[in-house]
């Protein structure tokens, strides 16, 4: 259950009552939850206005807080509802990671103590989004959508199918906050959730789609506080091939950073790219140009709150090539249109150019996979061009 589902008391009891008619239909019921509402943000405020900087490691205690809050509060309402629930946090419930803090990933999970809970008929409410990385000997955290995560890698080490609650009824071809008219889809592929994922939209975590691909975890997303089919993500069939585009994805704050005549191209651009790995910083979207005079412009996007890395990067490079001056472009999104059609049909690529030229809409990157196309836009003109985009294909 995501935290939106989860905001108030009364959400929290109508979701204890959710699971405690799950237990009759399923007998042993796993349930993972993320933290309250805006509980992860507020902490996260509140650790910046104690601190200039806080550590990653501290930041780590801190937001694990969040969804334990949530385990114990869900698993007394479950108790008092006459059903035997035990809440364990990420250590308790033997989620190993490894990684760095703030992003761990999921190594194992050694489910011998759920299984024990699982068979004295408790409903084991565990806290998602964290575990105990035991190299470092700390609780660490999973990263944005982490409890997705620990959702279907729990479903895969006990094969089961896994459900996961949301705000909305399913997936939508386009995020109805941003055009009303999208239609639901009834199932979509494991590729291109991921792909969407990845790409910005927020319904699911990417890492947990590639995890229910790998093992194939039957998925389905719904919404929490209605009884709705939802949407089925699966293997791809010979129906879904026949759309060219299934869905568009939108990722607002984005940052373009242009380094202009850089020399030597292949030594600066691998230190380039190197520091900025050393700094924790995903890049996206790359443009590389090569100048007359033998040096380069390579422009680069990367999240906003990611710019004062970027920052202390360049500067650093700016010792070894003082010559080479920067730009920076704020107030992008970027939005991407994905399908798995687009390998066996061709004409997407001119119809996007085509409609984004006859609308005048100017975009400053555009990157490629072999069912995707991404664009940054001006963030002012995100919501036109994702309404132009899903009228010209129906979405």
């Amino acid at each position: 259950y995501g935290g939106s589902s989860l905001s108030s008391m009364e959400k929290m009891k109508a979701i204890a009552k959710r699971i405690k008619a799950a237990k009759v239909s399923h007998t042993q019921v796993v349930v993972v939850v993320s933290a309250m509402g805006q509980t992860t943000n507020n902490l996260i405020k509140m650790a910046n206005s104690a601190v200039k900087n806080p550590t990653k490691r501290e930041l780590d205690m801190l937001l694990s807080t969040g969804e334990q809050v949530s385990t114990s509060l869900l698993a007394m309402m479950l108790n008092e509802m006459d059903e035997k629930a035990m809440s364990l946090n990420g250590f308790q419930a033997g989620i190993q990671t490894e990684g760095l803090y703030t992003k761990n990933k999921i190594k194992d999970i050694d489910i011998t103590r759920i299984k024990q809970y699982l068979n004295d008929d408790y409903i084991v409410v565990i806290t998602g989004f964290q575990g105990y990385n035991p190299l470092i000997g700390d609780i660490t955290t999973l990263g944005r959508g982490g409890s997705d995560t620990t959702a279907v890698a729990l479903a895969a080490k006990f094969n089961c199918p896994c459900d996961i609650f949301t705000d909305v009824d399913g997936i939508h071809t386009v995020d109805p906050r941003r055009y009303q008219d999208a239609k639901r889809l009834e199932s979509i592929t494991y590729e291109e959730m991921s792909e969407l994922a990845f790409l910005g939209a927020r319904v699911m975590e990417g890492r947990a789609v590639e995890i229910a691909q790998k093992y194939g975890v039957k998925l389905r997303v719904a919404q929490a506080h209605a009884n709705t089919q939802g949407t089925i993500i699966k293997e791809k069939d010979a129906m879904i091939e026949e759309k060219h585009i299934t869905g568009i994805s939108v990722k607002d704050d984005i940052m373009m950073i242009t380094l202009h005549r850089l020399p030597s191209p292949e030594k600066s651009v691998a230190e380039l790219f190197s520091k900025l790995a050393d700094q924790e910083i995903n890049v996206d979207m790359i443009s590389q140009t090569l100048l007359e005079d033998g040096t380069i412009s390579i422009a680069f996007t990367c999240d906003s709150e990611e710019i004062e890395g970027v920052r202390e990067t360049i500067n650093a490079m700016h010792a070894q090539y003082p010559d080479f001056f920067v730009d920076e472009d704020s107030e992008l999104s970027k939005v991407s249109v994905v399908g798995i059609g687009m390998r066996s049909q061709s004409g997407v690529a001119a119809r996007m150019f085509r409609l984004l030229s006859h609308n005048q809409i100017t975009f400053k990157l555009v990157t490629t996979s072999d069912i995707s196309i991404s664009y940054t836009i001006p963030t002012q003109n995100i919501d036109q061009t994702v309404a132009l985009i899903a009228k010209e294909f129906n979405l």
